[in-house]
């Protein structure tokens, strides 16, 4: 879905987008995206950062994906609807 739009213009792209497959598919890959991004970061700070920064760390890294698919989610449905 992203690579057939790369280097299309923007009203090519929004029309695409705001049918509701693509939409629906650029959702469900933002959102497992995220989260094996948040899973992965999850591991890494386990293996090399202990104590209290390991924590920090942690609920840094998951507010960070939480939010970053959120405003995904909210451009994909602006754009949809």
């Amino acid at each position: 879905m992203f690579g057939a739009m790369l280097g299309k213009p923007h009203d090519q792209v929004v029309a695409f987008f705001s049918r509701p497959v693509p939409a629906i598919v650029v959702a469900l890959t933002l959102i497992v995206g995220f989260e094996h991004f948040k899973s992965g970061v999850h591991v890494l700070i386990e293996d090399y950062v202990h104590g209290m920064a390991q924590k920090i760390w942690i609920i840094a890294m998951t507010c960070l994906s939480y939010a970053a698919m959120a405003v995904g989610l909210f451009a994909i449905a602006k754009i949809a609807l």
